[in-house]
């Protein structure tokens, strides 16, 4: 095996695969280092793809026990045991770990396994996987290590009884009551999947919403669809601290006194970057005040020949915002003119139901823009929410006065698929019209867009007007 490299990628997630695979295509040589015995990082086996598949299987069981209670049925046993749908989903992770590995080595990418420290700028060490203390060099890095949990000191993680967003997936059986701790995306998808399940779940967050980035109808949507499954949102409340009582209950202490009672305890309260032993300090670099990486536009450190992608610099901190970040740290490697990144990049929440948002929310438009009007569609109003039981999905664009579209919200069935048409709109800067103008086909949950957007429409006046009167108005 070489032992200097062109460029050598620490990190074999969504930004570390994808730069290796820019600068090996442009033919450069590449080698991957990656300290677990697997390819594909906590994306593939402890995060997006593992959770995701264990979402279907909770929507697949919903379906079919909405099926026998219409039909009067006696509904799936509800203790099912977590080892069970994981034996389904390592089948789906170990599928996506052979893919990813065979694409790195066609592109004759070299995969070294093993945990990576900077020795200097230039070059790094390896204690590899089956002991052996190796040395690579190489003119250029990228630094693409991923993230962990964050464990905060008032909650005693022991991987049993109280779980982080890596372990939960260890469970050894369904419980019957659980707490989650965070309202972000991962605290909510689990949550949700997790009360689709038949779990009781009760959702704890000091701030008064759960995924306070999103639009707000948006998570008025998800609450009532958690709460409508059996779950509990505890919101505005401070947890003093959670502990297993040494007997077969957890408990969650919180700061008005109140002690809530669970089989289990999930902490998901963020993820932080994963550079504890990769010696950044002998590299010349340095964490910021958020335990990130700074990078610029392109992904280069304060080490010219040093990139980072992904978790490690920080928000959007989302697979495929990673994805291109890799991306665009190669071409600037290579000296490979790319573009802007990040005017209309889509957030997608595999929560039950999906929830997904591309641009400005109404709350941002409103203190950008003087004339904002709103048009929703329920998926109650197209055919196909009535064909497919699926009514309860919305979908919201928010536009400007002069009638173009500035954010797009969905919530639903096939909401992280159906912001895509949204996002193509915006990156031209298209007004309403665009989906007024256009036919759809019928019937599809596409058909929103129209039914929004005419909505827009008669909030502003007419599809070709723009709002004379500088007044806010909304469509319902």
């Amino acid at each position: 095996m070489k032992t200097h490299y062109d460029t050598l990628v620490i990190g074999s997630g969504p930004a570390g695969q994808k730069a290796a695979i820019q600068l090996a295509k442009s033919g450069q040589r590449v080698a991957v280092c990656e300290r677990l015995r697997e390819i594909g990082g906590a994306c593939v086996h402890q995060g997006t793809i593992p959770s995701k598949a264990l979402r279907e299987r909770a929507v697949e069981r919903g379906k079919i026990n909405a099926r026998l209670l219409a039909l009067n049925r006696p509904v799936l046993d509800q203790s099912i045991s977590v080892a069970e749908l994981i034996g389904e989903m390592s089948e789906v992770v170990a599928a996506h770990d052979r893919y990813m590995t065979d694409q790195l080595r066609r592109n004759d990418v070299d995969i070294i396994h093993g945990r990576a420290s900077f020795i200097d700028k230039n070059s790094i060490h390896v204690l590899t996987t089956t002991g052996r203390q190796e040395t690579f060099s190489a003119t250029s890095f990228v630094i693409a290590a991923g993230s962990k949990p964050r464990d905060p000191d008032n909650v005693d993680i022991d991987h049993e009884n109280i779980f982080d967003s890596d372990s939960i997936l260890t469970l050894a059986y369904l419980p019957q009551t659980m707490v989650v701790l965070g309202g972000g995306v991962i605290a909510c998808e689990y949550a949700s999947i997790f009360a689709m399940l038949g779990c009781k779940v009760t959702l704890v967050d000091r701030y008064p919403q759960p995924l306070g980035f999103l639009d707000q109808d948006l998570t008025s949507c998800f609450v009532t669809a958690f709460e409508r499954r059996g779950g509990t949102f505890l919101g505005g409340v401070e947890m003093v601290k959670c502990v297993f009582d040494g007997v077969s209950q957890v408990e969650t202490h919180l700061a008005d006194g109140a002690v809530l009672k669970s089989d289990k305890v999930l902490c998901a309260q963020g993820r932080i970057a994963d550079l504890s032993s990769l010696a950044i300090n002998n590299a010349g670099l340095r964490l910021n005040d958020r335990l990130l990486l700074d990078v610029d536009e392109y992904g280069q450190t304060s080490q010219p020949n040093i990139f980072a992608a992904g978790d490690v610099i920080g928000p959007p901190s989302l697979a495929s915002a990673s994805m291109e970040q890799g991306r665009r740290a190669a071409c600037r490697i290579l000296g490979i003119e790319v573009g802007v990144l990040g005017r209309v990049v889509p957030s997608g929440i595999y929560s039950i139901p999906e929830l997904a948002s591309v641009g400005l929310t109404e709350a941002q438009a409103r203190e950008k823009y003087t004339d904002v009007v709103v048009g929703k569609s329920d998926f109650r109003e197209i055919a196909r929410g009535h064909i497919a039981n699926t009514m309860d999905g919305m979908l919201k664009l928010v536009v400007s006065g002069d009638g173009i579209v500035r954010g797009v919200h969905v919530v639903g069935v096939n909401a992280t698929d159906l912001v895509h048409i949204g996002q193509m709109g915006m990156l031209q800067d298209a007004d309403i019209n665009i989906y007024i103008e256009n036919v759809f086909n019928f019937p599809t949950y596409a058909e929103n867009y129209r039914v929004a957007a005419l909505g827009a429409a008669a909030a502003l006046g007419s599809a070709h007007q723009t709002a004379s009167t500088g007044a806010a108005h909304q469509v319902t």
